[in-house]
């Protein structure tokens, strides 16, 4: 049985994002004058957020509250729950805590933004308490699609709150041990005041299969493929698929060419860490490819979510400049598409096999995350007073509080939170007490912050429906017209078969302005106003179309 749960005052839980979507996650725990952070994660651009690189969370409140915040605790290396750290580090440098191949990605991204001799760097191993202001975290040992994932164990006055991170229940992973279940048994039996616990796969019945299945997988395709050169596109932080594609690559007697910057320093990462076992002589560089026969080599490459830069796409598009796609070749897909990600990934197929590449795009992919049955024995190990589901969109927490409510969870105490919201907890009660400031940061190129939605409005205007220029040079003294307008077109029109609608435009802005002139108007401003409201009207009749309209007054 459960011991009681001794209080002395009351803890926070405050997610800044990773709720209502997959990724960006980032949830702060609070009590009395100490802050400590769970993850900082990134999400990527949606369709509609054109020229926008990155999205990172807005944490307006961690920068309020700068003197609370001491630590960040990291699960993972993956994007969505280390990406943002470099920009946030900037506003809040305090010292982050990670396991070791997580720390050595995290510290690779700092020296990539100038960032490596400026923040402190801890790195633990798992089964380690870290004393961090009112809070002392645990690492527990778990599973995932990448090395070293941990969840966390946060002991605080009030009580112990288990965040899971991502996680599966792996008994035979490629790897370092299974998940250490036996601790979280001694957490529950201790008692669990709250588990915060993944819920990407909450909708899946059973168990999420062990990542070893797929050597058979591979070395079924291998064996199938003798006579071709052989592709495999994964995510480059799936480092324990990487070590089972080389392990089939060597046993094949194939040499291994790593395409893509994101595969190639995850991969130099994990091996100087000793996270990733490659056999001597294994490995090529690209530009080798030439010196050995096709049907001896393997690429393992990005690109396996279709985004356009990434090197698959470009070999697919013909683009690559080393990489040439034929019939010669088999293109195995090692991944699912992420939601939203399906027309891109269906794109890049369908570009392979008009190349004439035979294309494997099922069953060489497993799942990183706990499917209904895992979660369940994480409830009913941890047997936590309330559960907070996380890490995912509104239908997949839905999904988590059914099964928490299933396993034996009052349904009262079970929250299923909005980013931003503030849950206050102690073993009386649980209580949302209010909200804090949260969004999404735009990162474009050097610019953190700078697009918001008004310049996204813009840029969605302009690829709409384009954009025309008038120019006409004015005499601001003397408040005359000297030349023009002019009128310029992109993204709107065709100039060189629309010759009639753009000199009509020009003859609609030229009397506009002739107009308010004769009425005496010397505002610019207004002049200006009156030539868009014009034109706007002109062509909305005649085109149906609203492209944005850019009046330039030059002073002469």
């Amino acid at each position: 049985m459960r011991n009681d749960i001794k209080n002395q005052g009351k803890v926070r839980i405050i997610p800044l994002g990773g709720l209502e979507q997959i990724g960006m996650n980032i949830t702060a725990f609070e009590y009395g004058d100490s802050i400590v952070v769970v993850d900082c994660g990134l999400s990527f651009p949606e369709d509609d957020m054109l020229g926008i690189d990155l999205v990172i969370p807005d944490i307006s409140y961690l920068a309020a509250n700068k003197d609370k915040v001491k630590a960040f605790m990291i699960t993972h290396g993956h994007e969505d729950h280390i990406g943002a750290l470099p920009y946030v580090l900037k506003e809040i440098n305090v010292p982050v805590f990670a396991t070791t191949l997580t720390m050595g990605i995290i510290q690779h991204k700092l020296k990539e933004h100038e960032m490596a001799d400026v923040v402190s760097c801890h790195t633990v191993e798992f089964g380690d308490q870290v004393r961090i202001g009112d809070f002392s975290i645990e690492f527990i040992k778990t599973n995932h699609s990448i090395v070293d994932a941990a969840a966390l164990a946060i002991y605080s006055p009030a009580g112990v709150i288990i965040h899971t991170g991502d996680f599966k229940v792996d008994y035979t992973p490629v790897f370092g041990d299974a998940i250490d279940l036996q601790r979280f048994a001694e957490l529950g039996n201790r008692g669990v005041l709250a588990l915060l616990c993944d819920s990407t796969n909450a909708e899946r019945a059973g168990f999420t299969p062990s990542e070893r299945t797929l050597e058979k997988t591979f070395d079924t395709i291998f064996a199938e493929h003798t006579n071709t050169r052989i592709i495999v596109a994964t995510f480059a932080s799936n480092v324990d698929r990487v070590q089972q594609i080389i392990n089939a690559a060597h046993r094949f007697g194939r040499k291994v060419v790593v395409e893509g910057r994101s595969m190639v320093n995850i991969i130099e990462t994990a091996t100087a860490l000793n996270r990733l076992n490659v056999p001597d002589n294994t490995l090529i560089d690209i530009e080798m490819l030439k010196d050995y026969p096709e049907e001896k080599t393997v690429l393992i490459t990005t690109g396996s979510q279709g985004e356009s830069m990434a090197a698959l796409s470009r070999m697919a598009m013909g683009q690559h400049r080393k990489v040439k796609i034929g019939p010669n070749d088999t293109v195995i897909f090692s991944s699912s598409p992420i939601p939203g990600n399906e027309k891109a990934v269906t794109k890049v197929i369908n570009e392979l096999f008009q190349k004439g590449a035979d294309v494997i795009f099922q069953d060489a992919h497993v799942s990183g995350h706990a499917c209904q049955e895992e979660i369940k024995l994480i409830y009913s190990l941890t047997q936590p007073r309330y559960a907070v589901p996380v890490h995912g969109e509104y239908k997949h927490l839905k999904a988590h509080a059914k099964l928490a409510e299933q396993i034996g969870v009052p349904k009262d105490n079970i929250f299923i939170l909005s980013s931003g919201q503030v849950l206050e907890l102690d073993d009386e009660e649980a209580k949302i007490v209010g909200e804090v400031p949260v969004g999404a940061i735009l990162v474009d190129g050097l610019g953190v912050g700078d697009v918001g939605n008004v310049v996204l409005r813009d840029r969605q205007r302009l690829a709409e429906d384009g954009i025309v220029v008038v120019v006409a040079a004015m005499d601001s003294r003397a408040n005359i017209l000297v030349n023009g307008p002019d009128v310029i077109s992109r993204g709107f029109v065709y100039a060189r078969e629309s010759e009639d609608l753009l000199e009509e435009a020009r003859e609609v802005a030229l009397e506009t302005l002739e107009n308010c002139l004769d009425r005496g108007v010397s505002d610019w401003g207004k002049l200006k106003n009156s030539m868009r409201d014009a034109l706007s009207d002109y062509i909305w009749k005649r085109m149906k179309r609203r492209p944005m309209i850019l009046p330039i007054l030059v002073e002469v």
